[in-house]
């Protein structure tokens, strides 16, 4: 069984954009070599410039900072897209950084993670050094399985079919969330989550003024935290558990290689 077949809940071709040829965008901002912002999609050729444009615009107004190098890459996708599943979003009750902590812990708990790799993702989570990317970590034994300790896993790859960008806008702008951000944080985690061997993700933007992080799984969805971190501050952090006797490089393969786009399907 393939990579493709093995890993992912679906494995049907995009059919939206199955005779197009689309393209991964992908930018990432730093100074002095430290990371301020990044975004990215999958989109088609008729849209690289207007994306490409607003990239540049939101690395120079990002909150961390102004960049002194900005590095944009556009990628011809030789595989077509796979599809993934939008994950239901629910705003959960939270007025503190230890009220989200608590709730972590309870969520991860309910989906079988040991508390010693529970320990292991919040030690990552509030470490003042945030690691670039995401850090894998097995669900019972609670070893760290990325193969670079500063660098993490990056995601990629991955975009939002517009009919399901638009009901997705519709849905949010009810809760008053239809922003970027939150739109941007939910295709990346139903990609991740689409997964077979993830049991769940942690997410703690290390942007100082965004303080709702969330924990998402394919049993309990898209979990909006607020408050999980006082406003100010520069740390955050990715967490990704995984089944214990999972091969961590196949899985990091298909976070980092793997097209996939995010469908509307509730």
């Amino acid at each position: 069984m393939d990579l493709k077949s093995k890993f992912m809940t679906g494995d049907r071709e995009f059919k939206f954009y199955k005779d197009k040829i689309m393209w991964s965008i992908r930018m990432r901002a730093s100074k002095k070599d430290v990371h301020i912002s990044g975004a990215e999609g999958i989109y088609s050729k008729s849209d690289l410039q207007k994306i490409c444009s607003a990239y540049i615009r939101r690395a120079l107004k990002h909150p961390r900072g102004k960049p002194d190098r900005i590095t944009v890459t556009i990628e011809e996708l030789k595989q077509k897209p796979k599809t993934a599943s939008l994950l239901e979003v629910t705003t959960l009750r939270c007025k503190s950084p230890e009220k989200a902590e608590k709730l972590i812990i309870k969520n991860l708990d309910d989906l079988g993670i040991s508390k010693k790799a529970i320990n292991t993702g919040l030690k990552i989570l509030r470490a003042k050094k945030t690691m670039r990317g995401a850090a894998i970590v097995k669900m019972k034994s609670g070893k760290c399985t990325e193969p670079d300790k500063i660098r993490g896993v990056r995601v990629s790859r991955f975009g939002i079919e517009k009919s399901a960008d638009k009901k997705l806008s519709k849905l949010l702008t009810k809760s008053k969330i239809n922003t970027t951000t939150v739109k941007e944080a939910l295709t990346l985690a139903s990609k991740v989550n689409s997964c077979r061997e993830i049991i769940a993700e942690v997410c703690i933007s290390d942007d100082p003024d965004y303080t709702t992080g969330y924990i998402a799984s394919k049993e309990i969805g898209y979990l909006r935290i607020p408050n999980i971190k006082k406003k100010g501050q520069m740390h955050g952090g990715r967490i990704f558990f995984i089944k214990e006797k999972t091969a961590s490089d196949k899985i990091i393969t298909f976070l980092e290689e793997q097209p996939i786009v995010v469908k509307y399907i509730h």
